[in-house]
């Protein structure tokens, strides 16, 4: 019988000294799906990362690549996966074709086939006509396509993607979310991402899995985690900083449980949130707090992962500390 899963993530653990990076993760990845991992900084999510590419081995669990036992068979488990960085790897005095040239036999594509491989790599990413421009000329678009076209050299199943667009403007991101779109339905490549951009994943993604204090706490289509999480007609309030709490408090007045993020503060409002908002607005007169704008709208991923997460600041030091604690054992 066929491997119905791309990727099988069970039961992961992944301690690091006292610190425990990755609790009791269950996942699974089916063919042909684009999903997004999302988390916060420090919630786990490079840590589980690296246990799929066999960069980390799990404390206890295992990971199944198309059926392959990671700590098991690496090199094999390997064979099935291409890898795109956050950061964006080319060769600037390098021509596009040699550039794939090299990765080519870096994955030890036969002599006889590398030149198909290369051919189907510049179409895919829609470099044919700068196969022979020096990457160093290209925008960040073109290397970021460049990159994902090394990645899929030796037509791996599954590709791995850590925040493919970050840095990129609005139109190279389109430019790259069009391409993980073909690649996955012409191609059948089932791709696992990262991403920054939350409306990335509410884009592009079949389903999201959210990852936070180590552990998986939500998993769906975004519908479905839309739904799941209860929020309707999100109220959002813009103030200065320095009213912010005000605002939370009035918030919480009315009986709104208000998230703070930045220079706004947002809840949600529930069937009768046009009411909700009048009342806020009076208060917020009466205490004569400067609102510099109102709006509601249906909930997002955003709105989502604030909810589970929550919108104080995190910082990666607890993980960071893990994997050295790991390099010096």
């Amino acid at each position: 019988m066929a491997e119905e899963y791309a990727v099988s993530i069970e039961n992961v653990v992944k301690r690091f000294g006292d610190f425990t990076a990755v609790n009791g993760v269950n996942l699974k990845i089916k063919k042909g799906e684009i999903f997004g991992l999302l988390g916060p900084n420090g919630a786990g999510k490079s840590t589980t990362i690296s246990m799929l590419l066999g960069l980390l081995q799990p404390t206890s669990g295992r990971i199944l690549i198309n059926g392959v036992d990671m700590s098991g068979d690496p090199v094999k488990a390997r064979t099935h996966i291409g890898v795109v960085t956050q950061e964006t790897v080319v060769e600037p005095e390098l021509t596009a074709e040699q550039n794939l040239m090299i990765f080519g036999k870096l994955y030890h594509i036969p002599r006889s086939e590398l030149h198909n491989s290369i051919e189907f790599a510049l179409e895919l990413s829609d470099l044919v006509q700068f196969r022979k421009s020096y990457a160093g000329t290209f925008s960040g678009g073109m290397k970021r396509r460049l990159e994902v076209a090394k990645s899929l050299m030796h037509t791996p199943e599954i590709i791995l993607l850590d925040e493919p667009t970050t840095g990129l403007d609005i139109q190279n991101r389109a430019q790259i979310w069009n391409l993980l779109r073909d690649i996955n339905k012409k191609q059948g490549v089932t791709i696992l991402m990262t991403t920054q951009y939350l409306e990335e994943a509410d884009q592009l993604c079949d389903r999201i899995g959210i990852i936070d204090h180590g552990k998986l706490i939500a998993l769906g289509t975004p519908d479905e985690l839309r739904t799941n999480i209860g929020l309707t007609n999100v109220i959002e309030i813009t103030a200065d900083k320095e009213d912010l709490q005000k605002v939370a408090g009035i918030f919480r007045k009315i009986g709104l449980e208000p998230t703070i993020l930045n220079s706004k503060v947002t809840a949600p409002g529930g069937s009768n949130a046009t009411k909700k908002i009048e009342s806020l607005l009076s208060a917020m007169s009466t205490a004569k707090i400067n609102v510099r704008n109102v709006s509601m709208h249906e909930p997002t991923i955003d709105d989502v992962f604030l909810k589970l997460t929550g919108s104080e600041a995190r910082d990666t030091s607890g993980e960071y500390k893990g994997r050295q604690l790991l390099s010096r054992r």
